[in-house]
């Protein structure tokens, strides 16, 4: 057997392996999609009519918060899963799993790369539950080509798919999984802090850089571009740029975590 076939085989099985996790503990997958749902719920219902007056600055319209607000709770979904990776994977390591790996005649990267992957079609699924949750209370998206939402779509999964790697690294950095949970809290307080619930420029001076050099605010602008037909400008190419930094940088830093000496 190749060594490409013995990745792909060995990665189809470590995926497998964490999608069975998964369904056994559904409850980190219910608290990923809770939150945003909830923050969705509550910025539509209780503060829509105030946010839309304030942002169009004139009367409230809930209908063009919905549109502005469901971009950045999209990527609030994204930030939040790979918390879950990151425990998972602190688990792995301590529990001794991954020291029974290292003896058997398996391929070394099918481990990460079955978290990555199971945790991107994970947060998929939820990009999706979310989603629909949004169109169930008025969010359309009719401008959009096929060929947009194809983009937006690449666009998800390569944030995803970014921050998970960064996940990994934090896990295998952690030395236990309560550590890895906190670790990994910055993905959930980011988006927070980014152009989610209000422009960057309705932000108070000293905040705006905050808001503004961080990788979820141009990709959250860049979502909306392509989902509402606002203008994108240079916020697509720092999206990814920001995307395959931070892959790189926590693919290099997960693989040297790995692969260091156990003792």
């Amino acid at each position: 057997m190749s060594a490409l076939a013995l990745a792909v085989r060995d990665s189809s099985t470590m995926l497998r392996r964490n999608l069975l996790h998964a369904r056994r503990y559904p409850s980190l997958t219910l608290n990923v999609l809770l939150t945003p749902i909830v923050l969705l719920l509550l910025f539509v219902y209780v503060f829509g009519d105030v946010m839309s007056a304030g942002i169009g600055g004139g009367g409230a319209d809930r209908s063009e918060y919905i549109a502005y607000l469901v971009p950045g709770i999209l990527l609030m979904t994204i930030g939040a899963t790979p918390a879950g990776t990151a425990v998972s994977v602190s688990m792995d390591m301590t529990e001794g799993i991954i020291a029974r790996f290292r003896t058997m005649a398996i391929h070394r990267g099918s481990v990460l790369i079955g978290h990555v992957v199971g945790s991107v079609l994970q947060t998929v699924v939820s990009v999706v539950v979310v989603g629909a949750v949004a169109v169930a209370i008025g969010f359309r998206s009719t401008d959009a080509t096929a060929l947009e939402w194809l983009a937006a779509l690449g666009l998800l999964v390569l944030v995803a798919m970014a921050f998970t790697w960064v996940a990994v690294g934090m896990g295998l950095a952690s030395p236990n999984a309560e550590a890895a949970g906190n670790n990994a809290l910055p993905l959930i307080i980011l988006p927070l802090v980014s152009s989610a619930f209000v422009p960057v420029d309705a932000m108070p001076g000293w905040f705006q850089p905050i808001a503004e050099y961080q990788p979820f605010t141009p990709a959250i602008e860049t979502l909306r571009g392509l989902l509402l037909g606002s203008e994108i400008g240079h916020n697509g190419w720092l999206t990814i740029a920001w995307c395959l930094g931070l892959a790189t940088l926590g693919y290099l830093w997960s693989k040297a975590l790995f692969n260091r000496d156990p003792g």
